[in-house]
């Protein structure tokens, strides 16, 4: 059991449903955010709640600036968002790392479309 972001390569075992489509190469993926399971994908119909304090978020850069990159966040505590509905979030130069602060670079640590994994440390 795993998850699965769209246009990740799936088994080619896989079983045709919702969220998996073929590319040009023949090379089964998936199309949604899913949980990929005995060769099936599942799309959960649970509904997410909103991130709050030490939730885990997974997310998309969109935006980087020299203070700070801005997210889509689309997973919150292992459930996936509908499509389209992201919450948007931030991850500030002093949230990178606990020492030398000052010296961060958020484009050193960051490029547009970098998926990234982190934990919601205020709101």
């Amino acid at each position: 059991m795993s998850l699965v972001f769209p246009g990740q390569p799936l088994s080619s075992a896989v079983e045709k449903s919702d969220g998996v489509y073929v590319d040009s190469n023949g090379v089964p993926r998936a199309s949604l955010i899913g949980i990929f399971k005995n060769n099936n994908l599942h799309v959960p119909k649970l509904r997410a709640n909103a991130p709050t304090e030490n939730s885990i978020v997974l997310g998309t850069v969109l935006r980087l600036s020299s203070q700070q990159a801005t997210l889509a966040i689309q997973v919150v505590d292992n459930v996936p968002l509908p499509y389209g509905e992201d919450y948007t979030g931030v991850i500030r130069s002093q949230d990178v790392r606990a020492t030398e602060k000052d010296k961060i670079k958020i484009a050193d640590c960051f490029r547009g479309g970098d998926i990234v994994a982190g934990e919601a440390c205020s709101l």
